[in-house]
């Protein structure tokens, strides 16, 4: 079973866009949001994918996770059926180490979030955080992507 293990962080600065070496444009969307299976279509610029996780553990550090590349017909297909309120980011990617730090750039009506997510191949595996990591967020749920589709950032107090 495959198992995801990653923490998450806020960005306290655009310092990463320098370090930068690729950026995609995302826009995903939810089937599923229950908390014990969230299933997710994404295009990541021309490439569809599906995915499926479950619930997570490890105070929010690992979960379940099955992913699936599909047309991209397939994906703007299912991105119809969707709950409301598709999440679009840009993500950067940065070289740490030895390590690829993905940064989400959050747009529409999670603009102004920035959120940093490092895979790992343990819990336990220790990283470099460049100065530009802010607060970690791994397990807060109103981080997760799929709730950032219902109560989007810009309807925090």
């Amino acid at each position: 079973m495959p198992i995801e293990i990653e923490r998450k962080f806020l960005v306290n600065s655009t310092e990463f866009k320098k370090e930068c070496f690729k950026k995609v444009y995302i826009k995903q969307g939810f089937l599923s949001s229950d908390k014990h299976r969230v299933v997710r279509i994404r295009m990541m610029d021309q490439t569809g994918y599906i995915t499926v996780k479950g619930k997570s553990f490890d105070n929010g550090t690992s979960r379940f996770e099955w992913e699936k590349e599909i047309s991209k017909i397939e994906a703007e297909k299912l991105l119809i059926l969707c709950e409301p309120i598709p999440i679009e980011k840009i993500r950067y990617f940065v070289k740490s180490n030895s390590h690829i730090i993905e940064i989400d750039e959050f747009l529409g009506d999670n603009k102004g979030l920035y959120i940093a997510e490092i895979e790992l191949k343990d819990k336990n595996e220790v990283f470099h955080t460049p100065k530009w990591i802010g607060k970690e967020v791994t397990g807060q749920k109103k981080y997760y992507n799929v709730k950032l589709g219902k109560k989007p950032f810009n309807k925090w107090k």
